[in-house]
């Protein structure tokens, strides 16, 4: 086991077409520098898509670019679409919409990080200080929901990075997308970590009473310790049961993603979370296991030990033993729970407290009856 340990873990991302290199080599870069504080990520790993990359080759040189400088930088861009196909079957959402591609929320297992490395930049402290603002998503949004063969499939917000993140409080795209699907009654879909959805209980409230929206709130830990290294940038556990209680008094369907559960670090609090997510008007839940894809798995190794060295193997390998012997799992059907005895331990506490706390017993599904163009009286299926 140890030796495949080795074989797994050390390898290499692809850089400059020559292979794979050494995951000491991208952990070395953080290694000489003190921990970023409010980041997730230490360093940069190398972009698979890159065949030449800007490396700090001496610690001592001034260079106009810092990897610790901690300023966020906003690039704002005309894409050419806002609303996605998902073709992965085990996601539970056929459409997502994302108006801001990388996060500075900065958890550190995201597995939204690989996605940064398309735009040209890093998984790793680039998803987090280098956020793209798609500017003209509400247009688009517009332009797609007049399209004749669309047939008001609900859409989820942050399928992939938090539309609620510090981003929407300078550019309020989420909103803006909101509006447009109040006014179509589109059905809508949300997943957040952050408490600024509130600011949009009035249109969410709207919603609700047309039976288009439903919103779920990602709660991993209540020991703030862990929550302020893991996910610096998101809002205190507290918090998010406020966001709980209050938008399910306004009416609006609310849930919890309990995820995702790492073994050794917060897999022991699925109970309490569950609990305290029912107590504020939460009715249904869903859960992730850990996995470490691409270029998350350098970067939470690092993050691991930093934080963790009194348990960071023991962690690392029970996170292999619930994926086949690796960290890595695109396996669907297996890649979001896991299997073996850790993972199966973590199934069997959703499934009881879920029974215990009376979670995802109603039957509800967001309404597509109401949908209408501007000009239309209504369409039915």
């Amino acid at each position: 086991m140890q030796e495949k340990l080795q074989q797994d873990h050390y390898k290499l991302a692809p850089q400059k077409g020559d292979g794979w290199r050494d995951i000491h080599d991208q952990e070395s870069a953080a290694e000489k520098q003190s921990y970023i504080s409010g980041r997730g990520a230490q360093f940069n790993t190398a972009n698979r898509f890159l065949k030449n990359e800007m490396v700090k080759e001496h610690i001592e040189a001034i260079d106009e670019w810092e990897q610790g400088n901690s300023t966020t930088q906003y690039l704002e861009q005309e894409v050419k679409s806002i609303v996605n196909k998902v073709d992965s079957p085990d996601l539970g959402m056929s459409y997502s919409m994302n108006p801001y591609a990388g996060c500075e929320h900065g958890c550190i297992y995201c597995y939204a990080r690989n996605v940064h490395e398309y735009w040209g930049y890093s998984a790793g402290l680039d998803f987090e200080k280098k956020i793209i603002v798609k500017v003209n998503a509400p247009k688009l949004l517009r332009r797609f929901l007049m399209q004749p063969k669309w047939d008001a499939m609900p859409i989820m917000l942050s399928g992939n990075t938090d539309c609620y993140q510090p981003a929407e409080q300078k550019y309020r795209l989420t909103r803006a997308l909101l509006k447009v699907c109040n006014e179509f009654n589109q059905p809508v879909g949300i997943l957040t970590k952050n408490s600024w959805i509130l600011k949009d209980k009035d249109v969410l409230q709207e919603m609700a009473k047309k039976k288009i929206v439903s919103a779920m709130v990602s709660i991993t830990s209540f020991n703030e310790d862990l929550r302020r290294v893991m996910e610096p940038r998101t809002t205190t556990a507290k918090q998010k049961l406020k966001v709980i209680n209050e938008l399910s008094s306004a009416g609006v369907r609310m849930g919890i993603m309990m995820g995702p559960m790492i073994p050794g670090l917060n897999d022991h609090e699925m109970q309490r979370i569950m609990k305290a997510a029912k107590d504020n008007g939460a009715t249904f839940t869903a859960y992730t296991f850990i996995r470490l894809n691409g270029s998350v798995k350098f970067l939470f190794h690092d993050w691991l030990h930093k934080n963790f060295p009194d348990r960071a193997d023991r962690v690392w390998h029970l996170i292999e033993q619930s994926h086949g012997g690796k960290v890595n799992d695109s396996r669907w059907g297996l890649r979001k729970h896991g299997e073996g005895p850790i993972a199966g331990l973590v199934a069997e506490q959703y499934r009881k407290y879920g029974k215990l706390y009376g979670m995802n017993t109603e039957e509800w599904s967001l309404n597509r009856n109401v949908f209408r163009r501007p000009g239309q009286q209504g369409k039915l299926f």
